[in-house]
């Protein structure tokens, strides 16, 4: 039997806008990617909900894991979610979640995710996060948002990402959500009012101080041992640091696309966060260069990435602050 919240079919699902076309970064993080296409695929527009990209910071050795904010999806669309007790098999929680109509977030490996198929599929072991919406445990197919769309998985990487086997007692269950929509808004009630005002909150949260020299006195601190490390170990790093922060900075600049074009004139902001997405880009390969033990100048791109913060939270501070 099949238990699903939407009729999806991943051959012809059409991803947000974000998630298309040329991008910085085509990919941000599993936790907002999922969440994007979820509350598209529910008929909302996530960059309603994007206010949380303007309060994010550099925590001393990585760049802030941003995601959607609970009380700002509760606010705008009427979607909760809660931890999971997952006390029984995982196969019988989603097919009891899906009944009572509410997808599940679930971490999972990625080596067993074809939709990650050249990176991480049957290749490489990695955590991620994925949004259960369908399953059939007659078919062994699970449906879920997974970074930049909505994908299918079956046979025995169906049975692998939900434990159905042989079960390991020394293998912990995992960190499992449930979405619940019994309270989902219409598409059609969201208020921009709302989310300019939820967003006024994020940017009141914004960082005290510059992130960006932070980070480069952080990286500069880092690179003899990035120097003695193998690429694995500088991706996985850059990951944390540079392209968190280069794809934040691409969303917050859609995000003040969006606020602009309800409010009548686009913000300066924007350009200055493109600005700064594409410029952790071109960090990024030069921060390579380094760790290779070449001679490279980063104090000037992180001087020119700084201003770009700055002059974009001084742009929207002196529009929407108080």
């Amino acid at each position: 039997m099949r238990h699903e919240i939407l009729p999806l079919d991943p051959t012809t699902y059409q991803p947000h806008q974000v998630h298309g076309g040329l991008r910085v970064f085509q990919e941000t993080n599993c936790a907002a990617d999922l969440w994007i296409e979820a509350l598209h695929a529910l008929g909302f527009d996530p960059m309603a909900a994007m206010g949380f990209t303007l309060s994010c910071d550099f925590d001393g050795d990585q760049w802030r894991m941003f995601k959607f904010a609970a009380e700002d999806l509760r606010v705008l669309f009427g979607v909760e979610f809660d931890e999971l007790n997952v006390w029984r098999a995982l196969s019988d929680h989603v097919v009891e979640e899906l009944s009572l109509r509410r997808m599940l977030t679930i971490d999972v490996d990625a080596w067993h995710l074809p939709d990650t198929a050249g990176l991480t599929y049957r290749c490489a072991h990695q955590k991620t996060t994925v949004m259960a919406q369908m399953i059939d445990l007659e078919d062994r197919q699970l449906g879920y948002f997974h970074n930049t769309s909505y994908h299918e998985v079956s046979g025995d990487d169906f049975d692998a990402l939900l434990g159905l086997g042989a079960s390991d007692p020394a293998v912990l269950p995992p960190y499992v959500e449930s979405v619940r929509l019994d309270g989902v808004r219409d598409p059609a009630d969201v208020r921009f009012e709302t989310a300019l005002e939820l967003a006024r909150g994020h940017l009141a949260r914004r960082p005290g101080t510059n992130p960006l020299p932070r980070m480069h006195k952080r990286l500069e601190e880092d690179m003899a041992w990035l120097r003695t490390g193998d690429l694995e170990v500088f991706h996985r790093y850059a990951f944390g640091t540079l392209r968190q922060c280069g794809a934040n900075a691409e969303l917050a600049a859609d995000f003040v696309e969006w606020l602009g074009r309800h409010d009548g004139v686009v913000p300066a902001a924007a350009g200055h966060f493109r600005s700064l997405a594409e410029g952790m880009k071109s960090l990024e390969f030069l921060v390579a260069r380094a760790t290779r033990g070449r001679s490279v100048d980063l104090a000037g791109p992180f001087s020119a990435l700084a201003d770009s913060w700055e002059w974009a939270m001084a742009d929207l501070t002196g529009r929407y602050g108080p």
